[in-house]
């Protein structure tokens, strides 16, 4: 069963490329099942203090979605393609979160968290704000605001769950009860992790979330799905045979695919194990 849960193109700024040329790239590749999974519209910064590039706007997503369906139809003899979003998670928000994304017939939504208020923490453009405070208390705000994503019920998978590890900066302090606090919540939630294998490609160089983290996460039977973070159609799938490979030498047998919003178990063998709802 190869799949990838993790995809960008053109609309949302900062990747290349159509989604026609990713559905044809993970064809050629041999996937089994592609995500689409452009950035849900910046709802929450006025456009004045926005920076450029980081998501598709507003008025793009009725045709984002119109595309991604008709390809999915187009398609259906040759991949199975499963239509979604990655929407931020900004607390004090879900409702307009939920308000934006209920019309939609999405197969899942991948809950990630880029902003802590107005800033993005993902973007190399926003570097002052690590100067400013503790790097303890940027993690902690973090995963607390994981933890409030995965409480929401707005999201199916919760992505890159380190991504705060991006740009290397780390506090010297043990965050390890912080971490364990928010897979219990994610474990209570019954929410699905991302294994995000762009990490390596950063400056952390290391997949999202850590190695340590899957382990303890896998120890939660805390089900898991592959995305590579394709911004390019070539990069479809990219790192997630490493990602496989550790996945199952953690013990792990099942990956966490969806069907409008019901997660489907599924053996790497692709036989059907289970349907949770």
């Amino acid at each position: 069963m190869f799949i990838d849960y993790h995809t960008h193109h053109e609309r949302c700024g900062h990747a290349v490329g159509q989604l026609r040329e990713y559905v044809e790239q993970a064809i050629e590749k041999g996937i089994d099942q592609l995500g689409l999974s452009d950035h849900m519209p910046i709802i929450h910064v006025p456009k004045g203090r926005l920076l450029p590039g980081l998501a598709m706007d507003l008025s793009e997503l009725e045709n984002y979605m119109h595309e991604a369906l008709s390809l999915q139809k187009e398609y259906k003899k040759d991949i199975a393609i499963k239509v979604g979003l990655e929407a931020d998670y900004i607390a004090g928000f879900e409702e307009a979160i939920k308000k934006l994304l209920s019309p939609y017939p999405f197969d899942y939504i991948l809950g990630s968290v880029h902003f802590l208020g107005e800033w993005d923490l993902s973007d190399s453009r926003n570097m002052d704000p690590w100067k400013g405070r503790p790097l303890l208390e940027i993690y902690q705000d973090y995963f607390e605001a994981i933890q409030g994503a995965a409480k929401s019920g707005i999201y199916d998978i919760i992505g890159h769950f380190d991504v705060i590890k991006k740009y290397g900066f780390r506090p010297t302090e043990d965050i390890s009860s912080i971490i364990s606090d928010t897979l219990k919540v994610i474990k209570e939630q019954n929410v699905t992790i991302e294994l995000n294998a762009s990490g390596r490609k950063t400056i952390a160089q290391e997949i999202y979330p850590a190695p340590q983290i899957i382990a303890e996460a896998i120890g939660l039977e805390i089900p898991f799905t592959l995305g590579s973070d394709a911004h390019r159609p070539e990069d479809i799938h990219s790192g997630l045979k490493e990602g496989r490979e550790l996945l199952r030498k953690l013990g792990v047998e099942q990956l966490a695919t969806f069907d409008k919003r019901r997660r489907i178990m599924v053996d790497f063998k692709a036989r059907l194990i289970q349907v949770e709802f």
